[in-house]
């Protein structure tokens, strides 16, 4: 069984902060604004030699209409479902309020190792106030106090947390699995696209545009491949960002781009691919990741059997030279080719690391540079004599030749649509270079 902590307390008590802390990485965002954390959030943290998850969650509040607080606690529920070890962070600072009281009563239903971690214990005073959640009766071991920020005080709990865990566990058990970005503008449909595929509230949703905040990381088997993928946070232009907390969640979604695989750009059928959308594919291409481009709500488009086409031939036309990025219409409402779209960002990834052999290459690719060779410079005539596939994580193809520096781009583009021709990079980035022989 997999060693899980969840975290969990009232609103602005220090969750997403002591939660950085253990997993050494600032992954969720911090804020003094009460409820920046909505959706739960995992990270990998190690103690003692033994390896474990940590779960992030937003503030439970009871009793609230608000509709994010109905979710978050929807969140929180599911966390402490999930967890093996709970830790319910409270305030040194606030001390005693009753919403720790209504939170307790709901913890008092789970039959899970429950810790008291009083945070915000940055002096000896404050750390003397934390006895006072003794009075809760929720805790059969000692309330640990501790500053989250600095850290003080973690390690005593940590080794106390740790013996619950009969396991070492894995060290890192996302290592070397496909990585898969859902991304796009606000409200195009993100989160409801990765819920209906694990058909379950993995994030939150709802009508109101920038409801995801973090970056949320899920592991998901289909097709028989095993995959992490991530709902991320709409990116608007940056001109329209204007509170901090959007802004470190567009930060956190160009982060989630970096270090995928494959991004899925989701776009709104309604509005078309828009300028912010190039802008994500082309950062996407830049960093060499494999794209493609989702177009959902297609339900709500009037259409004939013409409509998909026409449609299709607008976005190639400005997607330009990158005409290799596939594009997929669906409607995640309806669920309509929700699954093949996840199927074909698992071929991209297929595409993406795809090796050919050297032979291959070259009984392929010669005869036809052999018809149309690269245009003679200065009188001088260039001579490709050998192609093969370099080791990198993305498909990069040497071509040995005379003249190197003689090659212009147009013959770039003729030798990379020949690639394409032969074998199948669909939503891959291709790089050619040129090496002296």
């Amino acid at each position: 069984m997999a060693n899980i902590v969840a975290i969990v307390g009232r609103p602005n008590v220090g969750k997403s902060t002591f939660f950085n802390r253990l997993v050494e990485e600032r992954k969720a965002i911090e804020d003094n604004v009460s409820g920046v954390t909505r959706d739960r959030h995992y990270g990998h943290a190690q103690w003692g030699g033994k390896f474990f998850s940590v779960i992030d969650t937003g503030g439970y509040v009871t009793g609230s209409e608000d509709v994010f607080e109905a979710e978050i606690r929807k969140q929180v529920k599911l966390a402490l479902e999930e967890a093996n070890v709970i830790l319910f962070v409270v305030d040194c600072h606030d001390g005693l309020t009753d919403l720790d009281k209504e939170f307790a009563n709901v913890l008092r239903t789970s039959n899970k190792p429950i810790y008291i971690v009083a945070n915000k214990a940055d002096s000896a005073e404050k750390a003397l106030m934390a006895a006072e959640f003794y009075s809760l009766g929720l805790t059969d071991h000692e309330i640990f106090p501790i500053a989250a920020v600095s850290g003080s005080g973690t390690g005593d709990l940590l080794d106390e947390v740790i013996t619950h865990f009969p396991d070492q566990g894995d060290e890192n058990p996302d290592e070397g699995i496909p990585k898969i970005a859902i991304l796009g503008r606000p409200n195009v449909g993100k989160s409801s696209f990765l819920n209906a595929l694990l058909g379950k509230e993995r994030s939150i949703v709802t009508d109101e545009a920038g409801t995801t905040r973090d970056a949320i990381h899920t592991r998901y088997k289909l097709f028989g491949k095993d995959f992490i993928i991530t709902d991320t946070a709409g990116i608007r232009k940056k001109a329209k960002v204007k509170e901090d907390i959007e802004f470190y969640s567009v930060m956190r979604s160009l982060r989630t781009l970096e270090d995928s695989d494959v991004i899925i750009v989701m776009v709104d059928a309604t509005r078309g691919l828009e300028s912010q959308d190039i802008n994500l594919i082309s950062l996407g291409i830049k960093n060499n990741k494999g794209v493609m481009i989702m177009v959902n709500k297609w339900d709500l488009i009037e259409k004939d059997h013409k409509t998909m086409e026409k449609i299709k031939k607008e976005m190639m036309e400005k997607l330009g030279e990158n005409r290799w990025i596939p594009i997929i219409f669906t409607s995640v409402e309806e669920k309509q080719r929700i699954f093949q779209a996840i199927e074909l960002a698992v071929k991209v990834y297929d595409n993406k690391t795809r090796r050919i052999s050297t032979s291959k290459l070259n009984d392929l690719l010669l005869p036809e540079i052999e018809k149309y060779p690269p245009p003679a410079l200065k009188g001088k005539y260039i001579k490709i004599k050998y192609i093969t596939q370099l080791p990198t994580k993305n498909p990069v193809f040497a071509f040995f030749c005379n003249l190197p520096q003689y090659i212009k781009d147009p013959y770039t583009r003729f030798l990379e649509n020949r690639l394409r021709e032969n074998f199948d990079f669909e939503g891959v980035p291709i790089k050619i270079t040129y090496k002296k022989k």
